[in-house]
């Protein structure tokens, strides 16, 4: 594989073949959550069937699939840098949606946790393998707008899965028996895993259209040959503020969004009594609509701000967002009526979305290119393991341990969000000079 170093002359992609890339990347992205997120809809019939409580459902929702997914995305980093990015990405999709039909056919808690580890194993590779390629597609100058679409890839596929696996569940009330041949009998949360993870296999005959492209070393001042791990610690000690701006300030946001993804749809049930299939549809539009424009309207109020001569724009949205994301989610189990309530999940949603883009442009600009690949694995890692991991299991803990009640969801999320927005803010703003500074000299350089 070729790499353009440094003052070569760098002959980029046309845009019409990078959107394309762009388009399919974040169909890949959507599927990945429509997978990951289906679970959300499905905890009552599922804990009805095995028999487990609040907390061992959130380590389904997190730590299982956190497991697997920060483990293998350094690794997967650092063969993303190395090997054909393309072809990791057509396995980590095909990985995950075998793992996803062996959740359809687990029949014991056990059996459903090892299918998530898989899940999370396959998903790993998207986001090195993708925000690598797109910055070999896009200048940086560009890469913003197509990061910003791929972005929405979390959001759409959180209001797919539940809007979809509410059309299941409504259509298997109608179904006197579900069964497959060779496989037998099914619950109607069993057939809802199956059908969502069987798309997939499409999903990397699609991909296989993608060429990979040069990898190409901008105005780094950074060798084009393969960066080492004194060299990527060099980059992080160097840069440290922004950093645990980008590393850890941004995942203390996306405990709030993982929280807010995993509870609500059994917020809406156990609080105002709602039909299940009634709540996955309703909260699917919001999470859809409300996630996807937050994502979008990112870089347009970033280049806003970009124009008046804000250079750390990216961090001082990160800020907004953590600040009207808290502020929506405190208002949320104080609401009588559930109109009122979703007004306030879907101002959480839409803000705590915001800077999602912004942060991972942010990442991608202040990285050398032969290290975006492995930055992008901490990236996942420490996302993974503060947002996933932490945002259901915190939820839960707190319903189950600090409330005792399970209609008290509405008021877990509110402490989870009112402890997790102010760590993000304070590290979030520490890191707002030295990134102006850092963007400022980056810029420099390529002019």
């Amino acid at each position: 594989m070729t790499n353009i170093k440094p003052g070569e002359s760098v002959e980029w992609p046309s845009g019409r073949t990078g959107w394309y890339v762009t388009l399919l990347l974040t169909f890949a992205y959507t599927f990945s959550f429509v997978d990951r997120q289906v679970l959300n809809l499905l905890v009552d019939p599922i804990q009805s069937d095995l028999g487990i409580s609040d907390t061992q459902i959130s380590f389904l929702q997190g730590s299982a699939f956190v497991g697997a997914y920060v483990l293998m995305s350094i690794p997967l980093g650092r063969i993303v840098d190395r090997f054909n990015r393309v072809l990791v990405l057509i396995g980590g999709v095909l990985a995950w949606s075998i793992s996803t039909v062996g959740c359809g056919l687990s029949g014991t808690y056990f059996q459903l946790m090892i299918a998530r580890v898989g899940v999370g194993t396959g998903e790993a590779s998207v986001t090195p393998a993708s925000w690598s390629l797109l910055a070999d597609y896009f200048p940086a100058d560009r890469l913003a707008r197509p990061m910003s679409v791929f972005l929405m890839g979390p959001y759409l596929g959180a209001g797919l899965a539940l809007i979809l696996g509410a059309e299941v569940i409504d259509w298997t009330r109608d179904v006197d028996e579900l069964s497959l041949p060779f496989i037998g009998a099914l619950t109607a949360w069993q057939f809802t895993f199956i059908a969502v993870g069987l798309p997939g296999f499409v999903l990397a005959a699609i991909l296989a259209t993608i060429k990979e492209p040069e990898r190409i070393q901008e105005s780094t001042g950074v060798s084009a040959s393969h960066a080492t791990w004194p060299e990527v610690l060099l980059q992080l000690q160097d840069n440290r503020r922004v950093y645990a701006a980008l590393l850890l300030g941004a995942p203390f946001i996306v405990v709030i969004l993982y929280g807010l993804q995993a509870w609500i749809p059994t917020y809406l049930v156990r609080v105002f009594e709602w039909d299940l299939a009634h709540a996955g549809r309703v909260y699917g539009v919001i999470a859809l609509l409300a996630g996807s424009s937050g994502v979008l309207s990112g870089p347009v109020l970033g280049n806003w701000l970009k124009g008046r001569g804000y250079a750390d724009y990216p961090l001082r949205i990160g800020t907004i967002g953590a600040t009207s994301a808290m502020i929506g989610m405190l208002c949320i189990p104080w609401m009588q009526q559930a109109e009122f309530a979703l007004c306030f999940i879907a101002l959480a949603s839409f803000s705590v979305t915001l800077p999602m883009a912004l942060f991972s442009f942010a990442l991608q600009t202040v990285t050398p290119g032969n290290m975006r690949g492995l930055i992008a694995g901490l990236y996942v890692v420490t996302v993974n393991v503060l947002g996933l991991a932490l945002g259901p299991t915190l939820v839960a803990l707190s319903t189950d341990y600090i409330f005792g009640d399970p209609r008290a969801v509405g008021y877990s999320l509110a402490l989870v969000s009112g402890l997790m927005a102010p760590l993000a803010i304070l590290l979030i703003y520490s890191g707002m000079k030295p990134y102006a500074e850092m963007y400022a000299q980056l810029d420099n350089a390529e002019n």
